[in-house]
């Protein structure tokens, strides 16, 4: 079995490279062609069609797994086409090839595709309305996916962390260092889901279909929500890593962080205020069961701890 794994430099794409080695070859790639490590890997950019179609046309991959993206969502509002070109149109080309060659296309979405005015987790048949750029373009990439009629495993995820890469959780350690209180928002819910938790899932969704008959695969075609249980705020979550990072010793004392609305925190991209994905198509078809958020957080606090001492 032949992966070639797409992104590997992000926090998903580094863990993925390690959940998906049991399943066969994995070829990781970045826009570098370096590895984290400096370890030498295959050159992919996804803004760079002819780049993409060279690594696509190099071997006769089986899965292609696409955890490369264009994330900056303040910046996609003033450079829309860029955004556009990583997260739409490369996934065109991806599934016209995948198309082609009969191969098994995996690729990450995110709740921004909804207006986050919801008031019950979001389904994944739920209506989409994306607030800006960002969540445009990633519409744009399921569609384009859908449409090109190639096999394919869409995952919705949110709130997305780890213990490496830039995210939420390594911003709040960072300024907790470095200031006395911090004020987040606290009127933007969500689960935040792991890395670990992601690489995890689709290694279990991918051997469930590799395991499957044509019939079944076929049946397995679609989009699913794969992100942590329960719910909480920016604000609680920032709370949460305070006081076990404090615990932990990774910052000298746990300080204060205190709520703000959103609109005291003004940014370029407007946000979803509802961002709880309902995972239960998840279960059913792979029996995948995400853990509790707060899990994912001791554990990624766990792992930060063990390297810092």
């Amino acid at each position: 079995m032949k992966i070639l794994l797409l992104g590997a430099n992000g926090q998903v794409g580094f863990e993925l490279q390690r959940a998906l080695a049991p399943l066969g070859e994995v070829s990781a790639t970045t826009r570098s062609g370096k590895l984290p490590g400096g370890i030498d890997g295959l050159r992919a950019d996804l803004g760079d069609a002819d780049s993409l179609a060279q690594v696509l046309h190099g071997a006769r991959w089986d899965i292609v797994v696409n955890a490369a993206a264009y994330t900056a969502v303040d910046r996609a509002e003033d450079e829309p086409g860029p955004a556009l070109r990583v997260n739409g149109e490369a996934l065109a080309q991806i599934g016209a090839w995948a198309a082609r060659s009969t191969a098994l296309v995996v690729h990450y979405s995110t709740d921004y595709v909804f207006d986050g005015r919801g008031a019950r987790p979001y389904r994944e048949d739920d209506s989409t309305a994306p607030l800006g750029v960002y969540g445009h373009s990633k519409l744009a990439g399921e569609i384009a996916l859908r449409e090109s009629g190639c096999a394919h495993l869409i995952f919705r995820t949110a709130w997305v962390y780890g213990a490496r890469g830039g995210n939420f959780l390594r911003t709040m350690l960072r300024l907790a260092r470095e200031r006395e209180r911090l004020t987040v928002v606290d009127d933007q819910r969500g689960a935040p889901t792991t890395s670990r938790l992601i690489g995890a899932a689709t290694t279990v969704a991918l051997q469930r279909w590799l395991d499957g008959d044509v019939a079944r695969r076929a049946g397995y075609n679609g989009i699913y929500h794969l992100a942590a249980g329960g719910e909480t705020t920016w604000c609680r979550f920032a709370r949460a890593i305070v006081a076990r990072a404090a615990a932990a010793g990774l910052i000298p004392r746990e300080i204060e962080v205190a709520a703000i609305r959103s609109v005291d925190f003004p940014t370029r991209a407007r946000r979803p205020a509802y961002s709880v994905l309902d995972t239960t198509r998840l279960r059913e078809r792979f029996g995948v069961v995400p853990p509790e958020w707060t899990q994912g957080l001791d554990a990624v606090i766990g792992e930060l701890a063990e390297a810092h001492n």
